[in-house]
């Protein structure tokens, strides 16, 4: 059960081993997808809403990293704002979580799903309180 939690990175070296939790990945995975224009929010569960009343943000929120005999699985749940090209925000989703990945744990992703799991409407309820002012 321990070889499946950790995910063991490190080359041939005497130096010693370097082992990533999947909660890492997660964190990476959910800061870069609230960095793209579009998406609005990640959906999360009970337990991350109580906990960000509390003040604490759960940057991995709406992930969900599997580590299979394939390599690495990532689920992403997103909520996009209203008019926005849903298959460009989920390819710059997907472009943007692998690019960090890559750059922060040198690790290749297998595969990057996103869920589009709503769409925010505020944007346009505000646009028209303004012109009605």
């Amino acid at each position: 059960m321990a070889d499946n939690s950790i995910l063991n990175v490190s080359e041939d070296s005497n130096l010693g081993t370097v082992e990533i939790a999947p909660e890492v990945i997660e964190v990476i995975a959910g800061i870069a997808t609230t960095e793209i224009v579009g998406v609005s929010s990640m959906r999360g569960n009970f337990a991350t809403g109580v906990v960000e009343r509390f003040g604490k943000k759960s940057h991995g929120k709406g992930i969900k990293v599997e580590l299979t005999e394939n390599g690495v699985l990532i689920d992403v749940y997103v909520v996009l704002d209203y008019g926005t090209t849903i298959p460009e925000v989920a390819q710059k989703i997907q472009t943007n979580i692998r690019q960090a990945l890559k750059n922060m744990t040198a690790l290749e992703i297998d595969e990057i799903n996103i869920h589009v799991v709503g769409v925010q409407m505020e944007q346009q309820k505000e646009e028209q309180g303004d012109d009605q002012e």
